[in-house]
């Protein structure tokens, strides 16, 4: 895993260039927007376990059959291993977005996890609508001006929004 600095520069090098007017102004305008990555993740980390818990509750809300007999979240231990892997989905996205790099929530969650779901018979769609649900909380969290450090979070909100995106269709 690379954070966003050691990957530019290792891109360069491996082209034996310098850095680019581009890269450089993209990396300062990470460094800019720093304090408001930190509180989101913050925001997200602390808020972990009712983002888990509120997308689940409205995930089998809507979809009461995966807690009936014979669902795929029915007993204790299927449910909370149903939550457990939305907790670490969730956790994967909050190391992405502290990094600014998807390429943590890539090799460590989400490589191979359709393949694990498909072999269990999980169903995907239903994993992928519990991760939209735990999107919007996480964004709620970030928009909220109490929570992330003034200014302009658009383009953050944005960065999120993808690696949750990443994650869903990941799973679906």
């Amino acid at each position: 895993m690379f954070d966003a600095f050691t990957k530019v520069v290792s891109q360069a090098d491996a082209r034996g260039d310098y850095l680019s007017t581009s890269q450089i102004d993209a990396l300062q305008k990470m460094v800019a927007d720093s304090n408001k990555r930190m509180d989101a993740v913050n925001g997200i980390t602390s808020s972990a376990s009712k983002i888990v818990a509120d997308a689940a509750r409205a995930l089998f809300a809507e979809q009461p059959q995966l807690i009936a007999p014979g669902g795929n979240a029915y007993t204790n231990r299927r449910m909370a291993a149903c939550l457990r892997d939305m907790e670490i989905i969730l956790r994967y996205v909050t190391y992405a977005v502290f990094s600014g790099d998807a390429s943590v929530l890539n090799d460590r969650c989400l490589n191979g996890l359709r393949e694990t779901y498909v072999a269990l018979g999980t169903p995907g769609a239903s994993v992928a609508a519990g991760v939209e649900k735990m999107k919007e909380a996480a964004i709620a969290i970030v928009n909220d001006p109490t929570n992330v450090t003034s200014g302009d979070c658009s383009s953050l909100v944005s960065e999120i929004g993808s690696y949750f995106d990443l994650a869903a269709a990941a799973v679906a």
